[in-house]
């Protein structure tokens, strides 16, 4: 039997399986160990554990459970809605300024969480019942939310980010300080987009109370003062100071992306303890069964992917494909857009996770070929991966939001969050032309 017939045959029978219903995870170990049991000698069957403990037994993967407990700990304490707070009692004034604290406590959680499902969760289960009550309309209020968390997985500690640093073998540190400058180009755009949104509705909103003497809370100004604001800092603040803190280790090589995850997670839960009372056994529960839960998750399916791809591999189906693609002899840029567009495509049914496992081998090897910076190319297929948290089917982000605020119709989720994706878009365009927004910061740090 040829490559192709097996690559064609190994495709198809994931996506069968997929669709039939089964975890991921599994669906991709099962596919996995037939293939082996089929197609390969009888003996790899022997060694199927073996293989899945090399691939995940990297020093850098250890940094995962640690960030994911790290931001379970802030996440499920008060500290996401004091960090809303803060931001909204001192932006305000600003036309918008309510949506746009949302955003900014979004980058703000994401860059502590390193979680796009925690980001929704933290700040939407305060942002979106506040939004709406001043007068937001729904979508509007959902979308900023949504697309807001999408930052979970680009703005560092991503886990997704160390994922890709592991699979493409690029130096984690280079593509966390790449992936700075395109995050705030997102939160900037995200932002405008928030204000220019507001100022249609509130026009909207006036026109409606000239012509009919309805009013809306839009129109209601806000009375915080500055007493208000000062109060709202001191909860904040070290939260804030922690993220430098692990900003500076992290970049400043004191300490290994494992080390930097491991002291973030200690000083994360002595923040909660000190400062919301968060120490007792009973408080703590709920912050490390959820950390249990999803790393167990999360590993399970980088194991399983990671025996995926070594399958994968050794039937040369990666091999062939790549030289496959190479043969077509397209130019650069039509190569680089293809690609992403096939990342789209998976963004329908997959998670980032599963996508970067399941096509580096594939991707990677091409690209480097065509000379694209693999770390530049990190950081875009990062933010394309983006736009798969909130658009459907899959679209983790939207079921986040439909938990936190079931009223809200899903088709309003849906059209609110269209124009963030757009923006997504610009923001890929932006990056191509000018790649120096994300390789400008890396290589003033740490050379080359």
């Amino acid at each position: 039997m040829t490559t192709t017939t097996i690559g064609l045959l190994y495709g198809g029978a994931t996506l069968l399986v997929m669709f039939a219903g089964m975890p991921i995870a599994f669906a991709l170990g099962a596919v996995a160990t037939v293939f082996m049991i089929v197609f390969m000698p009888a003996a790899s069957v022997d060694t199927i554990t073996q293989n899945v403990y090399e691939e995940m037994a990297s020093i850098t993967l250890l940094s995962i459970p640690l960030f994911i407990l790290k931001g379970s700990a802030i996440g499920r304490s008060r500290a996401g809605a004091d960090l809303y707070g803060a931001i909204h009692a001192w932006m305000h004034r600003i036309p918008g300024g309510l949506g746009i604290a949302n955003v900014f406590a979004c980058a703000l959680f994401a860059a502590m969480a390193g979680s796009s499902p925690a980001t929704c969760s933290a700040i939407g289960s305060a942002g979106i019942p506040e939004m709406r009550k001043r007068g937001y309309s729904g979508g509007f209020a959902a979308g900023i939310i949504a697309a807001g968390g999408t930052l979970g997985i680009l703005l560092p500690p991503s886990i997704t980010m160390i994922l890709y640093a592991v699979a493409a073998e690029q130096s984690l540190g280079r593509l966390f300080l790449a992936a700075i400058g395109p995050a705030l180009l997102l939160v900037v755009l995200f932002a405008g987009y928030t204000g220019w949104r507001f100022r249609f509705e509130y026009r909207a909103a006036l026109a409606a109370h000239k012509r009919s003497g309805v009013t809306s809370e839009l129109l209601r100004p806000d009375e915080l003062t500055l007493r208000d604001r000062f109060e709202l800092l001191p909860r904040v603040l070290p939260f804030v100071i922690l993220l430098t803190g692990v900003m500076i280790a992290l970049y400043g090589g004191f300490a290994t992306p494992s080390e930097t995850a491991g002291l973030g997670a200690v000083l994360a839960l002595l923040l909660i303890a000190s400062i919301y009372g968060v120490w007792r056994a009973r408080d703590l529960a709920p912050i490390l069964t959820a950390t249990l839960r999803e790393s167990t998750m999360l590993m399970l399916i980088i194991g399983m992917s990671l025996l995926y791809s070594y399958v994968m591999s050794y039937l040369h189906i990666s091999q062939s494909t790549a030289e496959w693609i190479v043969s077509l002899s397209l130019s650069r840029w039509v190569l680089l857009a293809s690609i992403l567009v096939m990342v789209v495509v998976l963004g329908f049914f997959l998670p980032p996770v599963s996508i970067i496992l399941m096509t580096a081998p594939i991707i990677l090897p091409p690209l480097k070929a065509a000379h694209f910076d693999l770390v530049w190319f990190g950081v875009i297929m990062t933010i394309v991966m983006e736009m798969g948290l909130i658009h459907p089917p899959v679209g983790l982000n939207l079921f986040v939001i439909k938990s936190i605020a079931p009223d809200i119709p899903l088709r309003d989720v849906i059209w609110g969050v269209v124009p963030f994706v757009a923006l997504m878009i610009f923001a890929v365009v932006i990056l191509c032309i000018f790649p120096e927004i994300a390789t400008w910061l890396a290589a003033a740090v740490m050379g080359g």
